[in-house]
């Protein structure tokens, strides 16, 4: 599904577009996850599914200081432990859930209204096997 017909204004990272299992910024594709603010791409982020997102992940997010951070959890939307979470509220830091493509387009509208946000995007699906 397309998301965004521009690449932004050139300083900004936009998400052009988001199918299950990858998605595009500005005119790259990236098929494992990744954390994604106006101004940096981290593209090695480790969990690649919702039951590898641990304290140690979010601390990467909430490293970045934002005002929220969106995590997209896959094709269906999912919640990781609430002990894991803390490692962002504990700091004052709002967090919403959400399947990824809410989250590319959430982040995307946050973004052009100026907001501090990260977006943390799991793309591998389906779930494996525990």
């Amino acid at each position: 599904m397309k998301i965004h017909l521009d690449t932004g204004d050139g300083r900004h990272f936009m998400i052009r577009a988001y199918e299950p299992g990858s998605l595009i910024v500005g005119e790259n594709r990236y098929e494992r996850s990744l954390i994604l603010t106006p101004d940096r791409i981290i593209d090695d982020w480790r969990p690649q599914y919702l039951n590898q997102v641990d304290s140690a992940a979010l601390q990467q997010l909430a490293d970045l200081y934002p005002e929220v951070v969106l995590l997209g959890t896959g094709r269906e939307q999912g919640f990781p432990s609430p002990d894991c979470l803390s490692a962002l509220t504990d700091r004052g830091i709002g967090v919403e859930c959400m399947d990824t493509g809410a989250a590319c387009r959430t982040y995307n509208l946050l973004m052009g209204e100026g907001r501090k946000v990260v977006a943390g995007l799991l793309l591998a699906d389906p779930r494996p096997l525990p």
